[in-house]
């Protein structure tokens, strides 16, 4: 038995390594970092998370990002899993998953430009609204710039969706087509339907699969920048001011003292929640 772990420890080793290298050790020295002052590096106490604190950028960005989660979360799962039952369903997934996984292939820039094309102010929307308005005898022109409107941070929603449903569609797959199919069977033998079947046996063998998936878009939720940042810039509607756009403006303008104590928050914020999730899944 202990030649075996040691076994699993060489093998383990490179990689733990790595973590230590370029995630732990990096993370203290933030840490280290956010007690002392950007220039003279002399001890400031908690003087950095308090400016952070009364800092109205860290307070819109903070959120922003967690109006975001709260939004897409839930909405991706929830369609993930719809989308994964009817191919399960239909064609045990092996039909038309490609579809899904195309926008992960599609490069920020080209959905940008296609942003662009659709809601800016002589754009494709703005166009099809007033030929609709036409159609009802009305002369209206529409001359409205979305993403300089509270529904650019709706569209950020749309395109993180999007681009992200293949993958989660993928994860749930996964799950569906581990179950046997025996138990189905012997459920709807006892007289089960085909909600009861999904929900008293199918679901409860999801749970692992869906805390995988959870944790999962609660990270990439904090990496929602490049759309946001390649069609408003560095200061975009404060709708879709996010965290990843704060760190970017502090570190251009160098506020390295400010940037390590809201890094550390956040970094704070992000373990505490997996942890949490993944206490309530050991309750269940």
């Amino acid at each position: 038995m202990r030649k075996k772990n040691l076994t699993a420890y060489v093998f383990l080793l490179p990689s733990l390594c790595g973590v230590l290298l370029f995630y732990l050790l990096p993370f203290a020295d933030v840490v280290r970092r956010s007690f002392l002052t950007a220039v003279t590096k002399e001890f400031c106490g908690f003087d950095n998370y308090r400016a952070v604190f009364h800092n109205e950028a860290f307070l819109l960005a903070s959120k922003n990002t967690a109006r975001f989660c709260l939004f897409c979360l839930p909405i991706l799962l929830g369609l993930g899993l719809f989308v994964a039952v009817l191919l399960d369903g239909y064609c045990r997934g092996k039909t038309f998953l490609s579809a899904y996984l195309l926008p992960m292939a599609i490069p920020s820039a080209t959905v940008v430009l296609v942003w662009k094309m659709v809601f800016a102010r002589q754009g494709i929307l703005n166009a099809c609204l007033g030929d609709f308005a036409a159609l009802l005898g009305k002369n209206c022109v529409f001359e409205i710039d979305y993403m300089d409107t509270g529904a650019a941070f709706w569209v950020l929603v749309a395109s993180y969706i999007w681009k992200n449903l293949g993958y989660t569609v993928t994860l749930w797959l996964a799950g569906l087509l581990s179950v046997p199919a025996e138990q189905k069977e012997a459920a709807r033998v006892d007289g089960a339907g085909s909600r009861q079947v999904f929900w008293r046996v199918v679901f409860p063998q999801l749970l692992p699969n869906l805390y995988t998936i959870t944790v999962l878009s609660f990270l990439n939720a904090f990496k929602v920048f490049r759309e946001a940042y390649l069609v408003a810039g560095s200061y975009p509607h404060e709708s879709m001011y996010m965290l990843q756009h704060l760190f970017n403006n502090w570190f251009v303008n160098l506020s390295l003292d400010k940037m390590a104590a809201a890094a550390v928050v956040t970094g704070g914020v992000m373990i505490t929640g997996i942890l949490l999730l993944q206490r309530l899944w050991e309750k269940e």
